[in-house]
């Protein structure tokens, strides 16, 4: 498990760190927004379209090639700046990481399920999202110190040189998990599983608490600077909200193998949680950006390896992958989607709306939760 571990802080860390330091650190290659835009949205684009077809590959060939395959290409993509050091192959660079990383990553997800046993798979999702948020949490920081040291190639150095080790760990330590048999699958087919409930209902809780996480982020500092807080203080709330995240994760998937929590009230709470922690970011002064930062990152870090668990739960082994895949797209299309529907109401009257915006939204969301999982474990065979 270790290596698919690292395999997940891999492309956290990869993902945070470099985007958080193209615009301070790069003025050769990013001269304008507009490209600084370009640049990051390059790496999320390239998972929205590619992680469902390489999760399906995954299904087909087996998890730890397309495993291997993407920490290999991500090594390389990140060398290929580290070596050519200009403008356009950081374009490239960019991209091929985020090309990877659709592929490395379901494939991880997908044999966190396979490797562990029902029982177990609460405390293995909750480890693999607590490495995963120590990447995000470690990312700009860490990220920030290399370019400061050696520039932005030392960085996409680093970033070679993990990924290439983490891939030979996962050589040695990851165990083969052939692909199963499984029946032919229209689009039909695929289009009705993917509407279920038993799908829908852990995607779309996963979505919103990766949007509420990307607003956190992203627009609890503004909220801070406004009711002015400086940015150590904001960075400090940032890294709370990270904290909270990593930390809750572990203990709720134990809680969930325990027996000692639900899905569906795990779900349920954890959606209550981070909607009232945007309403606490609508509170001036230090109180709401504190109080907001400890409620949202508590409630997805309950969210996360629950709904992970949940989709593991209800998906036939030989499509764990795709399964997985389709479920990451999800997460990707909440990180860009909650963010642009508070700028948006932001735009048209105050951030305050804005995070009372999405709140709402997830104010709804315990409640679908509850009523689709109850619908789905009445009709249950007792």
């Amino acid at each position: 498990m270790w290596p698919l571990y690292a395999a997940g802080f891999t492309t956290a860390f990869g993902a945070h760190g470099i985007a958080a330091n193209l615009g301070g650190f790069s003025d050769d290659a990013v001269t304008s927004l507009l490209v600084l835009g370009g640049l990051l949205a390059l790496y999320d684009g390239a998972e929205v379209v590619l992680k469902p077809v390489f999760g399906s590959l995954a299904d087909r060939i087996g998890a730890k090639p397309v495993l291997l395959g993407g920490l290999v290409f991500f090594a390389a993509a990140s060398a290929l700046y580290a070596v050519a050091d200009s403008p356009g192959w950081l374009w490239a660079a960019r991209l091929g990481q985020g090309a990877a990383a659709s592929a490395f990553s379901p494939s991880a997800s997908a044999l966190v399920a396979r490797l562990n046993p029902a029982a177990k798979r609460g405390r293995a999702f909750g480890s693999y999202g607590f490495y995963k948020s120590i990447g995000y949490t470690l990312g700009p920081l860490l990220g920030g110190l290399l370019v400061w040291a050696g520039g932005l190639r030392l960085l996409f150095t680093v970033m070679a040189v993990l990924a290439a080790a983490v891939a030979a760990w996962a050589v040695l330590a990851v165990p083969v998990v052939p692909p199963l048999p499984k029946r032919r699958q229209t689009l039909a087919d695929l289009a009705r599983r993917l509407a279920d409930r038993s799908f829908l209902a852990p995607t779309a809780a996963l979505a919103a608490a990766t949007a509420a996480l990307s607003v956190g982020v992203g627009f609890l500092p503004v909220s801070g600077a406004v009711a002015g807080l400086g940015t150590v203080t904001t960075g400090a709330a940032v890294s709370v909200l990270a904290a909270c995240a990593a930390i809750v994760q572990p203990y709720a998937g134990r809680a969930l193998d325990a027996g000692r929590l639900t899905t569906r009230t795990g779900l349920a709470v954890g959606l209550a949680g981070t909607a009232a922690g945007l309403l606490c970011a609508t509170l001036p002064g230090l109180v709401g950006v504190l109080s907001a930062a400890v409620l949202i990152g508590a409630g997805t870090g309950l969210i996360t390896p629950l709904g992970f668990t949940a989709l593991a739960t209800s998906t036939p082994e030989e499509r764990m992958g795709q399964t997985m895949g389709s479920a990451e797209l999800g997460r990707e299309l909440g990180d860009a989607g909650g963010p642009l529907l508070v700028a948006a109401v932001a735009t048209v009257s105050t951030l305050t709306y804005g995070f009372a915006a999405l709140a709402v939204l997830l104010t709804v969301g315990p409640l679908l939760t509850l009523a689709s999982l109850r619908r789905r474990s009445d009709r249950a065979p007792r």
